[in-house]
């Protein structure tokens, strides 16, 4: 079962949400972040196959506070809107969108994770070293070496492609040098590998990483 929700954060800014409810009592509760393109058709279908899983499942609008309504698809011209909005966010804003997302599945535990995309992977650190989720999985965020001074506060888990040119390894290296204990896993695959509907998506390095957030979500917000 689906719905749209709205939610309100912390300073007031009302924005909307996916909740994505699994058909039994749900085994843990997640928020799902999306990438540059808003809460489109493969947000809601990441969303989908999590509470397929056991999920209650939130994806919050973060460019609400910039457009309302942006679902985005992967042409070049959905592409450099996309980015151009991505741009215009602040992070501090948008963290503040992913704690009410949090706060929202709160009312029911106090066991909550995070996973996102792209735009979304930075976020889902962001989330780990600010607003303490229980676990965080973060899939090619761009500009998580840009923070990475700050600590995760839980369990990280994070997927790159090693064809992907907008997020050098060496990079990514140093940031794990610097946090030894976050999971970092390479596929041979491109930006946006786990998206269905891009040209760059890699069904066995989606299943895989997949399977790995699977198993480790499960691990650190079982009940």
């Amino acid at each position: 079962m689906s719905e749209t929700v709205r939610l309100k954060a912390s300073d007031g800014h009302e924005l909307d949400a996916y909740v994505s409810s699994p058909s039994d009592e749900p085994i843990a509760e997640l928020v799902v972040i999306q990438e540059a393109f808003g809460v489109n058709r493969h947000i809601r279908s990441v969303a989908d196959g999590y509470a397929k899983d056991g999920f209650l499942t939130v994806a919050p609008a973060l460019f609400d506070r910039i457009q309302r309504n942006v679902e985005l698809g992967y042409d070049p011209a959905d592409l450099q809107q996309g980015i151009a909005l991505a741009r215009q966010s602040n992070p501090a804003d948008a963290v503040t969108d992913v704690a009410a997302a949090l706060e929202h599945l709160r009312k029911r535990t106090e066991k909550c994770g995070v996973v996102g995309y792209c735009f979304g992977g930075t976020m889902a650190w962001l989330a780990a070293t600010r607003l303490g989720p229980n676990a965080a999985v973060g899939y090619y965020g761009g500009r998580i070496e840009q923070f990475a001074q700050e600590n995760p506060c839980c369990p990280v888990m994070l997927h790159f492609g090693t064809l992907d040119k907008h997020i050098p390894k060496d990079g990514i290296d140093r940031m794990q040098a610097a946090h030894p204990d976050v999971q970092i896993f390479w596929y041979e695959a491109d930006h946006g590998f786990n998206c269905n509907d891009r040209a760059s998506y890699n069904a066995a390095a989606a299943k895989q990483a997949r399977d790995r957030s699977l198993e480790f979500l499960k691990k650190h917000l079982g009940k």
